[in-house]
């Protein structure tokens, strides 16, 4: 692959990268739509990645290109780096990486390059192949620049520069791409990031399929209406406590200054919020607010329209899903005999929370989901934003044949699923590691 980028790197520029960077793409265990409310979650580092080859040049011009022939050449001025959030397109997810590198530095003028980029992440399912490029992006600027920073500082620059698209992330995707190591999943924790190995179960591997649904999280605002039902249902929840609601934004910081248990926090949501959707105007009511603070103060840009914000139902999936996270990692760590079929539960019960409570699934992911337990697997659910994208399940290493045969049939075969799955659509993965940097031989 590198000897191809190479070739194709000389046609297109005229001379040879002096080096490369690749940054894999994630699958989520477990801790789904949590990380931006400051809860831990579980992933690990795919084999598949973004790599880019890089030449620094004299002129202040940054070139990209791409192998896909889908995505267009780019050229900018290294000096007045422009991110149009209305357009995901695939040039802006390098530009987040490159400006929030050069913004962190205090660069007004950073020299240019010449960049190659070379993804086999599936785009649009969910495995991170857009914060892959972002933090692809981020090492190749700072590489140039021959500045240093540490793979954490790293991760939250590119967790807060990928906000330039217009998705309120929550920094897992950023933090597993970089902080990833071979062999082991982590559970990562936020405010102060950090990671710890969790050592999987033998015996089990994890298999990814793809819905061949797409879903471009920020071409739509499904998931910044999420970011805010949370945030919402985290004030309503502080301001019933007589805490300091309007300074919070996340439900982990109610818990946190209530000091109570996960479960505790689930019998003060049934407490407190109805299972009815809430309107603006009550929300308003609520919080002693004004239409006006709340559209302006409270909610994103585009989801300022909103006109009805499930607050029960978030709060709830998020609650019961980051206990889920402490029960998987705490089931890897005592590993009893029964451990795949234990894991293989709390991943089921979290699709049925994505499904049900955060309204995150589509009916092509529930088919697939329910193809892959009928196929053998110990468990199965949606991973990254959903709406479509893939499925991550646990599966006896002995069953993985059988396994795989039975759900291309089910799924991929006849059914209009797209072509017959490459190894993009459906694959065994083992945790991969994490960025890095490779100079020209």
């Amino acid at each position: 692959r590198l000897l191809k980028l190479k070739e194709m790197f000389k046609s297109k520029f005229g001379s040879f990268p002096k080096f490369y960077v690749r940054a894999p793409g994630r699958v989520n265990i477990i801790g789904e739509h949590i990380d931006y409310c400051g809860y831990s979650v579980l992933p690990m580092a795919v084999e598949q990645d973004m790599l880019i080859a890089v030449e620094p040049v004299k002129t202040y011009t940054l070139h990209l290109a791409n192998t896909n022939p889908l995505y267009p050449d780019f050229s900018t001025s290294t000096t007045d780096v422009q991110i149009d959030k209305s357009k995901p397109l695939w040039h802006n997810y390098f530009l987040c990486g490159f400006k929030g590198v050069q913004e962190h530095f205090g660069l007004s003028n950073p020299t240019g390059m010449n960049c190659l980029v070379d993804g086999n992440v599936p785009p649009s399912s969910g495995l991170s192949s857009s914060s892959a490029l972002v933090c692809c992006a981020g090492l190749v600027t700072l590489t140039v620049l021959g500045m240093k920073l540490s793979k954490v500082e790293l991760a939250e620059i590119c967790t807060k520069s990928e906000r330039y698209i217009g998705t309120e992330g929550g920094g897992m995707d950023q933090s597993i791409s970089f902080l990833a190591e071979e062999g082991t999943a982590k559970l990562i924790e936020f405010n102060p990031l950090r990671a710890t190995d969790v050592k999987l179960p033998s015996g089990a591997v994890f298999v990814i399929a793809n819905s061949c649904v797409e879903m471009n999280k920020a071409a739509t605002s499904h998931f910044n209406i999420r970011v805010m039902e949370c945030r919402l249902a985290a004030k309503l929840l502080a301001k019933h406590k007589s805490l300091p609601w309007d300074k919070v934004l996340r439900l982990e910081e109610v818990q946190a200054q209530l000091g109570i248990s996960l479960e505790e926090m689930l019998l003060v949501t049934d407490a407190t919020l109805h299972p009815e959707p809430y309107s603006p105007e009550e929300i308003c009511r609520c919080l002693g607010i004004s239409l006006e603070e709340l559209r302006t103060q409270i909610l994103s840009p585009n989801t300022r329209d909103v006109t009805v914000f499930k607050l029960y139902q978030r709060a709830k999936h998020v609650y019961s899903e980051a206990a889920r996270v402490l029960q998987f990692r705490k089931v890897c760590e005592d590993s009893p005999e029964d451990a795949v079929a234990q894991l293989g539960e709390l991943m089921n019960q979290s699709h049925r929370s994505c499904r049900d409570l955060y309204e995150c699934s589509c009916p092509e992911l529930d088919q697939l989901v329910d193809t892959c337990r009928r196929s053998g697997a110990q468990g199965s659910r949606l991973t990254g934003a959903g709406w479509g994208g893939c499925t991550v399940s646990l599966v006896p290493e002995d069953a993985l044949p059988g396994f795989l045969a039975r759900v291309h049939e089910a799924y991929y075969q006849g059914s209009g699923h797209g072509a017959a799955p490459g190894q993009h659509s459906l694959f065994a993965t083992k945790p991969g590691g994490g960025a890095l940097v490779f100079l020209e031989a």
